[in-house]
Parts: structure tokens; sequence; C-alpha cells
């Protein structure tokens, strides 16, 4: 599956750009890296060079780096030899006023976003999350014996994110959230903006997102300007004051680097992105796998059993409950190996430079992927084979694992996300079993895995 090719002849002298092709013009190999992510870097990978090849993806030459050597060598060079880059057309989709001049959210809220979700910081959030997940499996879930398993988590997962992130009530969910969700269809597609595509869908409803989500800051700036006291908001530890969106918007006022409400809104949907997108894609797969395998099931069970056991029924989970959840963990960490929920990310050559003998010229565009990684059997043996023990341990050697990126620009959600599909599998195992009503159930991409019927299971309760 990936091949070792010779090296190449040390008589070369002058480093030349890595093999590969850039395909059709505007819409390059686009459409074949979407439509299987993981075959289509395999088999590039085999083709012309296991280290690196080159390509045209969403309208940009792109340099395809593959394997952990070339992980490490991207992460560790993070604002020395390469720069945080998006093409200019996703860019665009997500509603950035200016595509790539200050990505991915700009200095202030990057800052921000690391103060709210820290550790010291998060764990506040486990008690937020278990009370709005209890809510949401008893209104869309309990009541019914067959359930939409992605259709439901992808709802819960964009209304959970709204909430940390702009504090939206739910009628603002429900008007944000189907515009939302026609962008995120045409997120990576030709960049074609003309009437009927997918990417001019896309544009329009970045585009509504924006004008709704304009609404709640006008609406935000006004309930802070009333308050005589929201410079103490900083210590509290309520919903309200924790929201990244008024934390902004104080924190613009209070430096004198007023955002404009466009700005800000281009900002929070880029948060909005990636607070929600990970997520959706585990939930629905964990499902998947705890329904293909009984044997993990059951495990996972009786490790949250004994958690629900030890607590009243009624209690929140806490933050040490969740450090308890070790197998569970695993089985996480399995299913977005498998069904990775973001293919890897996008640079930019600050300068020239070269690696593993070709010439990487200054300004063109780097992808680093995990589809390189994380089912070649090199790193993970018998790799399309479902396995938490992989995980055990020292776990996988270091760069071969990376579904949050790593380095400094390693996603900043990495533990809310931990904390949300713990806290979801958790009220979902102690409570059902579930069976997939279609265990033929196709699967495509768009670049993320998304189940063609919206993953059907049939629910059973504990007879416990």
């Amino acid at each position: 599956m990936f091949r070792q090719r010779s090296k190449r002849s040390k008589a070369s002298q002058i480093p030349s750009l890595p093999p590969g092709k850039f395909g059709w013009p505007i819409i390059g190999e686009t459409l074949s890296y979407v439509s299987c992510p993981a075959k289509f870097v395999r088999d590039r990978m085999d083709t012309y060079s296991p280290e690196v090849f080159k390509t045209s993806l969403a309208g940009e030459k792109t340099l395809i780096f593959c394997g952990p050597k070339a992980n490490k060598f991207i992460f560790s060079n993070e604002g020395k030899l390469v720069n945080y880059w998006l093409p200019s057309s996703v860019a665009g989709v997500l509603s950035y006023p200016k595509p790539n001049a200050d990505l991915p959210y700009g200095k202030p809220v990057n800052e921000l976003s690391y103060k709210l979700l820290r550790q010291e910081t998060i764990q506040y959030y486990v008690p937020m999350v278990d009370s709005m997940v209890r809510k949401h499996l008893s209104a869309f879930w309990f009541p019914n014996q067959e359930v939409q398993a992605y259709t439901l988590a992808k709802e819960f997962t964009f209304g959970l994110s709204c909430r940390v992130f702009a504090n939206a009530s739910l009628g603002q969910v429900k008007d944000i959230s189907k515009p939302f969700f026609s962008m995120l269809d045409g997120l990576f597609s030709v960049p074609i903006n003309f009437p009927g595509t997918l990417y001019y869908k896309a544009m329009k409803g970045g585009k509504l997102v924006r004008e709704k989500l304009v609404e709640i800051i006008k609406e935000r700036r006004e309930e802070i300007s009333n308050n005589n006291n929201n410079n103490n908001n900083n210590n509290n530890n309520n919903n309200k004051e924790l929201d990244l969106l008024s934390r902004l918007i104080l924190d613009s006022n209070k430096t004198n680097k007023d955002l404009s409400d466009d700005e800000i809104a281009s900002k929070i949907i880029g948060l909005l992105f990636a607070g929600f997108y990970p997520t959706t894609t585990t939930i629905a797969f964990l499902i998947s796998n705890l329904a293909d395998n009984p044997h993990v099931y059951e495990r996972v069970f009786q490790e949250q059993i004994e958690i629900a056991v030890s607590k009243g029924p009624e209690t929140p989970l806490t933050w040490a409950d969740l450090q308890k959840m070790k197998y569970s963990w695993n089985v996480i960490c399995e299913t977005m190996r498998l069904a990775s929920p973001v293919p890897g990310n996008f640079r930019e050559a600050k300068s020239d430079f070269t690696y593993a003998g070709f010439s990487i010229p200054k300004g063109c565009k780097v992808h680093w992927t995990v589809h390189t990684t994380h089912t070649n059997p090199e790193y993970f043996p018998d790799p399309l084979k479902f396995d938490p023990s992989r995980f055990e341990g020292s776990g996988p050697a270091q760069y071969t694992y990376v579904p949050f990126g790593a380095g400094p620009r390693m996603c900043v959600g990495k533990e809310f996300a931990r904390i949300e599909v713990l806290v979801f599998l958790h009220n979902v195992v102690t409570k059902y079993k579930f069976k997939k009503i279609n265990p033929n159930e196709k699967i495509i991409y768009k670049p993320d895995p998304i189940p063609t019927e919206g993953l059907r299971i049939f629910l059973q309760r504990h007879d416990c």
C-alpha cells in the first residue's frame, strides 16, 4: 500500500520541485482528493514520492508533505520556514474579510482562546456540557427506538459550540445552523462562484451566517455597554461571562483596538467551525465502532458504569471523572485514527528551502495530512483493524498520530473536544446499547467522512 521508492540519483546537482501533477486548470485534483483523501494520498506516495509530491487543491498549487518526519519538520518550523495559511477559497467561505491576512483567528482571538480553553479553565465546562448532553439525549435520542446518530451529533455539537463561543440562544442557533451547514458542504469544493455550484452555496451560506452573527454582536455590545459591572465578569464562571464573543468585545474595548462587527463575526465563524467540525465526526464514528465491536463496547460500558454508580443519578460529571475514562479515551483515539475528523492543514513557505532533496520555493503552499501516517502499516500494523490497544502505554510513535496537529499550532480546542466526546459517550453508553440498522451503510467524503444515511442505529435500553 505504501511502497518504498529508491533514492534519487546522486548525480542530480540542482534540486527540483517534487514530482506529481497539478491536474485540470482551476479544478486541479480537488475532486479526486475530496472523494477519498486517504486513497488519493496513498496512490501518489506510491507513484511519485513517499516524502513529498505536488498537486493542486481548492484552486492552489500545493505540495503534500508525507510521513512523521515531514510532520515534525512542518510543526517544528512554524513561524521559521512556514506560516499558517489557508486556500483563499476556504478562507473566503469561512468569511474572513481579508483572507490569509490574519489567520486563523487573529492574535486577540488566539490569546483569549488559550485563556478560555486551557486546562485550568476548561474543567469548569464539564458540568455544563454534561447538562447539555443530558437534555439533548432526553429530547432527541431516548424517546425513540431508531435515530440518525450522525445527524443528531451534528446538531448537538453545533449548538454546544454556539453556546460556548457566543452564548447564543436556541432560536439564534436555529437561525444560524442551516446556512452554516450549507457553508460547510462547499468548504473544500472547486472554487467556482457560479449559481448552482457548491462553492456558490457555501459563499451564500457564509454571508448569511455572518449577518446573523452581526445581529448577535450588536445586541451583545449593547448589553455590555449597559452593564456597569462588566469588569468583574472575567472572574465569574457563569456561562454568559465565559463565552468568547463577550470576552473579545470587552478585550477589544479595553485595548482600544476595536474590531468591526464583520471582523468579529468572521473570527467567531472560524471558531464555530473549529469547535464543531471535528467532534461531530468523532462522536458519530465512535458510535459506529462500538456497534461493530461488542467486546470494545463492553469494556467501555464497564468503565463508564463504575463512574456512574459512584455518583448520584443526577450528579453531573466532573473533570476528575473524565480522568478515569482511560480506556474510553483510547477507543476515541482509535476512532480518530481511522475516521480522521480533519484531514490536515496548510502552510506557506516563508523563504526558499530544501526538503528531502527537493526545492521548496518561497510562497509555495504546503499541506500536511493525517493520511500519510494514520493508515500506514509501517506505523500501524494491520491499519484498518479497529484496535484501541494501540494507544496503551506510550502509544504510537511521535508524529505518526496527529489528529490535532502538533507544535505551536496544535489545536487549542483539543481538551474541549475531549470533554465533549467523553461526556457524550458516558451518557449514551450507560443507558443504551446500539445496533446499526444498515451495517453496510456507505461512507462518502467531503473530505471528512459522512455516513450517507445519517448513521441509523437501533437503541436498546439496559435492563439495569
